[in-house]
């Protein structure tokens, strides 16, 4: 039983090390892909506690060590803003590769000189990753695309990264037996061969536009698959600012709370409805721009990385967030229970919510995130960490995308400045009671256990609906703008 009250009032947890770990990729370049090279710049970097020397690390060793700083450039609210402002520049701007290598790439997939297939081929990339960068075109009939083509030499150096990293995290446990996350190669090796393969991302588009067709205010890349291959993806061309610049938000007159609401509703649908979820939502992946006919149009990019979820554990996860919801610590400790975490629920539910201990059982829809709650995490975090490796190591392993994902969200919330507006918590709850539900639905074998548990489920929408009524009356909502 971990014995810390402390720690448990001050239980909130980044997925820095987590995401790090789930979407890394690799490089693009070839005489540096040397494991022992590699290895002993990421090493020497462990003792080094400067941002721009972490920067300067990713860089130089791009790949995996890019997908770090990007992620750790999405964490605003729980990550020392020295490092968070740093790692920013490489959500759009990460390390390249030449042209001339890029054509390469184009020829070599599409069997074509890039010049007979594109009418213009922007020799500036509109962004770069580790894996890929993206470049604007025309197609000889006039259409404008994006297409996004991989790093020439990403296949190899990925698997001397994916060796590194399993030499790292072992030296890690060996140095500090507290931190074990030796579950961290495991996910690595089975996440990045999917990342690698731009068909599958492709289809992915393909399906999340499917899924969200009524969502008329969701733009999804159309795929042009004539031109697509495992390295090359031809795609829809979107332009929008990214969800964390408030300069174009503020200059195009976008509501910071819209853009947070239907966010809210995309990923609340895609966990607890349909469990096909987007994993990589750092604000490079996230557009936004102004539509006369619907306010706000949200433009999801980077289809690569999707979690899949069981019917089971959808079930256990929506139960678990309705225990947080309505303040049931017994629920709560039950629900972390059949998710594999036993005695460390507490810091569990921490980690889920983003949210102190005590803003827990008060009431997430009743306490705002201050800026003092902020602070505790950043204080407290680094006392966290055996706790926290030891919660990941335990976990169902579905929870593992769900969390990194959950922390990306919140660090694009905490930038546009959102956290205090409540509607976010209506939609989640709505998800939840749909997904339970739903779930024992499908385990009614009478039209009498089919009636009682469609009227419960309906019966607890309209109360949640009075409740939010019931707090739009009373101006609380308007009162947090």
């Amino acid at each position: 039983m971990w014995p810390a009250r402390r720690l448990l009032k001050y239980g909130a947890v980044t997925g820095a090390l987590l995401g790090t770990a789930l979407s890394l990729k690799a490089n693009q370049y070839s005489l540096d892909s040397i494991g022992v090279v590699r290895l002993g710049r990421a090493a020497t970097t462990v003792h080094k506690t400067a941002a721009e020397k972490l920067l300067a690390l990713c860089c130089t060793n791009r790949g995996v060590y890019v997908k770090v700083g990007q992620h750790i450039g999405a964490l605003d609210y729980l990550l020392p803003k020295e490092y968070v402002e740093t790692m920013k520049v490489l959500h759009s701007h990460a390390p390249c590769s030449k042209l001339e290598e890029i054509k390469r790439v184009l020829r070599e997939d599409l069997k074509q000189d890039p010049m007979d297939i594109f009418l213009d081929f922007d020799p500036e990339p509109l962004g770069t990753a580790s894996l890929a960068q993206v470049h604007k075109a025309t197609l000889k009939d006039g259409t404008v695309v994006a297409v996004k083509v991989q790093h020439p030499y990403v296949r190899g150096n990925s698997l001397v990264d994916m060796k590194t990293m399993e030499v790292l995290v072992k030296l890690v446990a060996w140095a500090f037996p507290d931190f074990q996350f030796q579950w961290l190669a495991e996910e690595t090796k089975r996440n990045v061969p999917i990342e690698l393969d731009f068909s599958q991302e492709g289809h992915n588009a393909d399906k999340v536009g499917s899924m969200f067709r009524d969502y008329t205010w969701l733009k999804v890349p159309r795929i042009y698959w004539e031109l697509s291959t495992k390295r090359v993806l031809t795609m829809e061309y979107l332009e929008g600012g990214q969800v964390n610049d408030l300069n174009y938000i503020r200059d195009n007159k976008i509501d910071p709370y819209e853009v947070s609401d239907k966010l809210s509703q995309l990923y609340s649908q895609m966990i607890f409805i349909h469990g096909f979820v987007h994993s990589d939502p750092h604000p490079g992946n996230i557009l936004v721009r102004k539509s006369p006919k619907e306010g706000v149009e949200i433009v999801l990019l980077d289809h690569g990385l999707y979690a899949v979820l069981t019917n089971e554990f959808r079930y256990q996860y929506s139960n678990l967030w309705l225990s947080i919801l309505n303040s049931d610590k017994e629920a709560m400790k039950k629900n972390c229970d059949n998710l594999g975490v036993g005695d460390l629920y507490g810091l569990f539910v921490c980690m889920v919510a983003g949210r102190t201990w005590d803003a827990v059982l008060s009431g997430l829809e009743k306490t705002k995130f201050t800026t003092n709650e902020r602070e505790m995490f950043e204080k407290e975090i680094p006392n966290l960490l055996p706790q926290i490796s030891d919660v990941l190591a335990k976990v169902n392993r579905q929870m593992l995308l769900i969390l990194k994902t959950n922390d990306l969200m919140r660090g694009v919330e905490a930038t546009l400045k959102a956290q205090s507006r409540k509607t976010s918590f209506l939609v989640m709850s709505r998800c939840c009671i749909q997904s339970v539900y739903s779930e024992q639905l499908s385990q009614c074998t009478t039209r009498l256990s089919r009636w009682r548990t469609n009227l419960s489920m309906n019966w607890a929408l309209f109360k949640l609906s009075l409740y939010y009524t019931y707090l739009s009356l009373c101006s609380i909502l308007p009162n947090t703008r």
